[in-house]
C-alpha cells in the first residue's frame, strides 16, 4: 500500500514538530475490561469506567473466562455499565465448553439486558498450550459462532484479528482466510490482538487489503507497565515484545510512579506513530486501570465529551 500525501505530511509533522502538539482529537476509542472477582476489584473497575466514560468511547467490552467461568460476573458487569454508566457495552462470548443451546441462552440474556454488541471468539481451553476441542454440541470455531449469533438477534459482532498470526494457524494465508470467514459470517469489524510495533499493524493492513478484506480493523493497544506480565500474555497469543522494552523498565520494580510514566511515554509514542500512519480508532486493553488509556487518549487530542459528563453527573 502506497502512503498518501496526507500520511507522508503527517509523518513529517510527527518528526518536525512537538510530537503531540496541535492534534485535533479526531480519534475514536474503545476500552476492554475484565469482570471483577472481589469487592475491591469491583470498586477498582468502576473507578476506571467512571474515569474513562467522559471520553465517550464507541463501546466498552467485558471479557469472558474460559468455559464460561466468569459468565455471571461478565453479565452483571455489562448490565451495570449499560444501566449506570449509560455506555454502549459489548460482551465477550466464546465457544469453549458450551453447547449451542447454552450459547443461545446467554446471548438472549444479553439482549434482554440491553447488550447489542458481542465480541465473538473461539476462545482457549484455559490451560496454556492446550489445543482447542469443540464441544460435541457446540460451535467448532468463531465463524460458526458468528453465524449462530446472527440467527438469535441482530447483534453487532466484533471478532479477533492477529497481526502476528494466531499460534494455532497453519500459515499466514490460513489465518487471513479464517478472519475473512468470520467477517463473511456476519461480523462487522475486527479487533486485533495487542502488538508493540507500528510496522506490524501497517504490514497487516496491507495484507488485509491484498486479501480483499475491507472491514474496519481496530488496533488493540496494551500499555505495558509490567514486562513480565506482558511476556506471559504475549506467549499465549504469539505477540512479539521488542528486546529494548526490557531495558526501559529495568530497575523500576520499586518505583511504581516512574514505571507508570515510562509506560505512558512508550505507549503514547507507539499510538502517535499509528496515528501518523492513518489510524484513528484505538481499542485499549485497560486491565481495569484507567490512567494509561486516559493519558494516551489525552495526548492524542481527545477531550471529555460534555454531554457524557452531564449524563454521569
Amino acid at each position: 500500500m502506497i502512503a498518501s500525501y496526507d500520511q507522508l505530511r503527517e509523518a513529517r509533522t510527527a518528526l518536525d514538530t512537538p510530537l503531540f502538539g496541535g492534534l485535533p482529537g479526531d480519534i475514536a476509542v474503545s476500552f476492554e475490561f475484565f469482570p471483577p472477582k472481589t469487592e475491591k476489584m469491583d470498586a477498582l473497575l468502576w473507578e476506571a469506567v467512571t474515569q474513562l466514560a467522559p471520553l465517550a468511547p464507541r463501546f466498552v467490552s467485558v471479557t469472558y473466562g474460559a468455559g464460561g467461568s466468569t459468565r455471571e460476573r461478565t453479565h452483571a458487569t455489562v448490565a451495570r455499565i449499560i444501566a449506570e454508566a449509560r455506555l454502549p457495552a459489548a460482551a465477550h462470548l466464546t465457544c469453549v465448553d458450551a453447547t449451542k443451546d447454552e450459547i443461545r441462552e446467554v446471548a438472549e440474556q444479553y439482549w434482554t439486558a440491553g447488550v447489542r454488541h458481542i465480541v465473538a471468539l473461539r476462545g482457549d481451553m484455559g490451560e496454556p498450550g492446550a489445543p482447542f476441542v469443540p464441544h460435541p454440541q457446540g460451535y467448532a470455531n468463531a465463524a460458526e459462532l458468528v453465524a449462530g449469533l446472527k440467527t438469535i438477534a441482530p447483534f453487532e459482532i466484533s471478532v479477533a484479528a492477529y497481526p502476528e498470526m494466531h499460534p494455532d494457524s497453519a500459515s499466514e494465508a490460513a489465518d487471513l482466510d479464517n478472519l475473512k470467514r468470520k467477517l463473511d459470517a456476519g461480523a462487522s469489524q475486527a479487533i486485533t490482538q495487542f502488538f508493540f510495533s507500528p510496522e506490524v499493524f501497517f504490514r497487516f493492513r496491507d495484507k488485509l487489503a491484498a486479501a480483499g478484506i475491507d472491514a474496519p480493523i481496530l488496533p488493540g493497544i496494551l500499555p505495558v507497565s509490567n514486562v513480565a506480565q506482558a511476556r506471559k500474555f504475549a506467549a499465549a497469543c504469539g505477540a512479539q515484545i521488542p528486546a529494548w522494552m526490557d531495558g526501559l523498565f529495568e530497575g523500576l520494580d520499586t518505583h511504581p510512579a516512574a514505571r507508570q510514566l515510562v509506560a505512558a511515554t512508550v505507549a503514547a509514542e507507539f499510538c502517535r506513530r499509528l496515528y501518523a500512519g492513518g489510524v484513528r480508532d484505538f481499542h485499549f486493553y485497560t486491565l481495569n486501570r484507567a490512567e494509561l488509556a486516559y493519558a494516551i487518549s489525552h495526548l492524542l487530542g481527545l477531550r471529555p465529551d460534555k454531554s457524557t459528563l452531564e449524563k454521569a453527573a
